[in-house]
């Protein structure tokens, strides 16, 4: 027997709770540093409060778009019920798969939950099908109901620990109920807008600090928006004066300079540039000047690391004459070319040297490699995004420039010597591949296996998920899914993700373009997201091959 009495004084404590303004998680920052970070878990030592940048608090919402919700009954609990689902009838015309709805439960009051499943089962046989009269067929709707949970008096989100009671009616969950079971408040000094829940319009933010903490992946199908909702989160965290590299294999993120086109209202975000927050470094030649160019210090390359990017295998037969000619070199000064190692090897002679000067040529013409390269000041600056644009630049080349920069940008921050920042990577299955090792696989799964003891965040972009290596994968913290079709991929993303329903599963096959499901950073539960327009140009749309005239 229940205690009456009890379970109404627990009702009262809920309901209480649900009113109370307190918000949870909500710290402020204090400016970076480029010290080394003693415990990245304290929020204060990662995001710095929102300064310097013109009409921010107009490009932030903070206000949810207004809703009619009332408590609709919707349905009631039938069969089975467990404690982390339950099947309903429904009652209302109107029920969407992922919708919300709330029960009042006997020990912890009022619980959130979310329609996983709908199904009409009816009186109509096979063989009436073709002269059945629509008015006389007799039908039900059912939904099978997937259990968020309910907020504890410590703030924390919580699953029932014991069952639902069949009979029990479940409710259309108004706005508060919503906002305060997934914990959506935006504290703008460490909140970046994202977009607004699907059907509710309330506000969503990521928590920069925890995103740059605990790493973060962007997936979906090629045009499914993925570059478009990395440049939002890049937005957020410029606006932030958080540092950023990003690593550009197409040249879209250049375009971020520009403000963009105006959006729908209701997301109340207003076009605006970032060219003073950008920094843009490139290999091939830029007319406009707006591109500087990318230069490595060939001498800092070991002998292994100039074979391997002429992918030779056969490193017995190789390495001595390369060692040789180094040494050589390294013995005449200080400082030296592609050039300079190629004329020793011609000197030298011999028919591997040949093939080995074959191969720096071709390095060499592709100018990044200098007597000396760029300084660590001009790649990164505190509070800047720096972007590395890597188009047209081979494969192999690519990843030899990732792995020096991930290897510099790991090293300099555990000695303190670069302020805390976000690496991003697009294209990420090219870089640290699952199903082959590549130059630049091993400094990225350092990067995401240590990077969050010394403020380095990893934010991973790609269209493949299950060409990731799992290893990087496992470690994001956040993950921004999009339209997903593969599936492949779809296993790859289901068993990445925590408290994803079978309801959602179906979500990320079908989701429009501009809908994502985030779940971390500061998000509990997989929720599914309107993305929010961009503020500055995209620079990843796709090529129009027809007009419209």
């Amino acid at each position: 027997m229940f205690d009456r009495r009890n379970i109404e004084r627990k009702r009262q404590i809920m309901m209480q709770y649900m009113h109370d303004d307190t918000e949870f998680m909500d710290l402020e920052c204090t400016p970076t540093t480029c010290e080394p970070l003693s415990n990245v878990d304290n929020e204060e030592d990662v995001v710095e409060e929102n300064s310097g940048i013109e009409g921010y608090e107009e490009n932030v919402v903070i206000e949810e778009t207004p809703h009619t919700s009332s408590g609709e009954v919707v349905g009631t609990i039938y069969g089975k019920a467990g404690t982390t689902y339950f099947d309903c009838r429904v009652s209302a015309e109107h029920l969407e798969r992922s919708e919300y709805v709330s029960v009042v439960h006997d020990d912890y009051g009022p619980v959130l939950c979310q329609v996983g499943t709908l199904v009409r089962k009816s009186n109509l046989t096979l063989e009436d099908a073709n002269d059945a009269d629509i008015n006389k067929i007799d039908d039900v709707v059912s939904a099978h109901v997937d259990v968020i949970g309910y907020r504890d008096n410590r703030g924390l989100l919580m699953s029932p620990r014991t069952t639902f009671r069949a009979g029990s009616k479940v409710t259309r969950a108004d706005q508060d109920l919503v906002k305060s079971i997934l914990g959506l408040k935006i504290n703008p000094k460490t909140d970046g807008y994202i977009g607004l829940l699907h059907g509710h319009g309330i506000p969503v933010a990521l928590n920069i600090n925890e995103l740059i903490q605990r790493h973060a992946c962007i997936l979906a199908k090629t045009g499914g928006g993925k570059s478009y909702m990395s440049g939002d989160i890049i937005e957020e965290l410029m606006k932030h004066n958080v540092t950023c590299m990003i690593i550009d294999p197409h040249g879209e993120y250049g375009a971020m300079r520009d403000a963009g086109i105006k959006g729908d209202a209701k997301f109340n975000v207003k076009p605006h540039g970032y060219a003073d927050r950008i920094k843009e470094f490139g290999v091939t030649d830029d007319t406009n000047g707006l591109i500087k160019p990318l230069k490595f210090t060939f001498k800092s390359l070991e002998p292994r690391e100039i074979l391997e990017l002429m992918r030779k295998t056969d490193m017995r037969s190789f390495l001595p004459p390369t060692k040789k000619a180094i040494e050589t070199l390294r013995e005449e000064g200080e400082l030296y070319s592609v050039t300079d190692l190629i004329n020793v090897l011609k000197e030298d002679g011999g028919a591997k040297n040949a093939v080995l000067i074959t191969e720096l040529e071709y390095i060499d013409s592709m100018g990044i490699f200098a007597k000396r390269g760029n300084r660590i000041d001009e790649l990164v600056e505190n509070g800047k995004t720096t972007i590395i644009n890597l188009k047209g630049v081979p494969p192999d080349i690519q990843q030899l420039i990732v792995k020096r920069l991930a290897t510099f940008m790991f090293e300099l921050r555990k000695k303190g010597s670069i302020p805390p920042m976000m690496f991003v990577v697009e294209e990420a299955h090219n870089y640290c591949p699952q199903a082959e090792h590549v130059m630049s696989s091993k400094p990225l799964a350092t990067i995401a296996s240590e990077g969050r003891k010394f403020g380095l965040g990893l934010m991973v972009i790609s269209q493949r998920p299950a060409k990731i290596d799992k290893n990087v994968l496992s470690q994001c913290g956040t993950q921004i899914i999009l339209k997903v079709t593969n599936p492949n991929d779809l296993k790859a993303i289901t068993a990445s993700i925590e408290g994803l329903t079978t309801g959602m599963s179906d979500d990320i096959q079908s989701m429009p373009i501009g809908m994502a499901m985030v779940v971390g950073a500061g998000i509990e539960s997989p929720l599914l997201v309107e993305v929010r327009p961009r503020e500055s140009r995209h620079g990843g749309a796709g090529v129009k091959i027809l007009g419209d005239d």
